[in-house]
């Protein structure tokens, strides 16, 4: 594969760090793309659980692509305030 693209099922085995409090924020689950020009617009996690993760998630991460700063071989760094970026799941 070409340097600098990655698949998505690689995505998601990275683990997304908050580079503001060095806070583990969990692994991406999807992603949003911007059709008319082929740009991922944001990358989604899960927020935190309920209880421990154990009655589901009712929040989510959405990170715009702009607030990442680094994509390492095991971990995304961001930079995020997290109450900006967490919203409640439908």
């Amino acid at each position: 594969m070409e340097k600098g693209i990655v698949r998505f099922c690689d995505l998601r085995e990275r683990e997304v760090i908050n580079a503001c409090d060095c806070k583990r924020l969990g692994c991406v689950t999807d992603v949003i793309l911007n059709m008319c020009d082929g740009r991922v617009e944001a990358i989604i996690l899960p927020g935190p659980g309920r209880i421990c993760g154990f009655l589901g998630y009712d929040a989510e991460y959405i990170i715009p692509f702009e607030c990442i700063r680094k994509f390492g071989p095991d971990i995304i760094l961001v930079e995020i305030c997290e109450e900006k970026c967490l919203k409640k799941c439908k």
